[in-house]
């Protein structure tokens, strides 16, 4: 049981971190930079961590410039204010993503052998097995989909939360919250009230009452030099 919960828990803060840090910050929106070395150190972290539900950075991109630039209106691939339900909005964005995959690609080859059915599968065997070779009931192999699903399980939370339910710190055209009583699962994510009122800032946290953790993480890493910012 231990194993389970300490596994799910890393895997879950690992994921999430990559897409908050690499797809979110620094590919969609560049708001900080790092060395070529870096960057591929990221990248393939993101996809190791993302493992099935590894999302494409440029495709990423597209997607969310696109939630930026339509929030809650038609064009938003992810909305809970224009979809019907969150499960609608989750297979709204798959088609949405699916559609810019025509893209030319201009990430590492890397990228597309992570896309592959193969490679897919193969992270799902190895979900399967570590619960086979780690814990003593096969009850624990419930939690495989939930590893393989991540990228949509935490993009679901963040669209449909921080879009439907919180508080507001800037007048906006959306319907962007805050949802300061559960960001603890999504380290800053879903403060998207402030995240789209200022979208520049590597920063998601205004009030001093919150605390945006992708940030608080990137501050050593800054002191550091792995990454730079203002």
């Amino acid at each position: 049981m231990y194993f389970a919960i300490g596994f799910l828990f890393i895997h879950w803060y690992l994921s999430l971190f990559c897409q908050s840090f690499y797809l979110h910050r620094y590919i969609s929106h560049d708001q900080c930079k790092m060395s070529r070395g870096w960057d591929r150190f990221f990248l393939i972290l993101t996809i190791l961590s993302q493992g099935p539900s590894f999302l494409r950075p440029q495709h990423y991109k597209t997607l969310h410039m696109q939630h930026h630039i339509h929030s809650d209106l038609e064009g938003d691939p992810h909305s809970p204010v224009v979809s019907k339900n969150i499960v609608d909005m989750m297979l709204h964005t798959y088609r949405k993503y699916m559609s810019v995959k025509t893209q030319r690609e201009t990430f590492p080859k890397i990228v597309a052998i992570a896309d592959s059915i193969p490679v897919r599968s193969l992270f799902v065997v190895f979900y399967t097995l570590m619960y086979l070779l780690f814990t003593d009931s096969l009850w624990f192999l419930l939690l495989v989909p939930i590893h393989s699903l991540l990228g949509p399980i935490h993009g679901a939370i963040v669209n449909w939360c921080g879009h439907k339910y919180g508080y507001r710190n800037h007048d906006l055209d959306d319907h962007s919250k805050n949802t300061l009583i559960i960001d603890f699962l999504m380290m800053g994510e879903l403060y998207q009230n402030n995240h789209h009122a200022k979208e520049n800032s590597i920063n998601f946290a205004t009030n001093s009452f919150e605390l945006d953790f992708t940030y608080l993480t990137l501050i050593p890493l800054r002191k550091i030099g792995v990454i730079q910012y203002e």
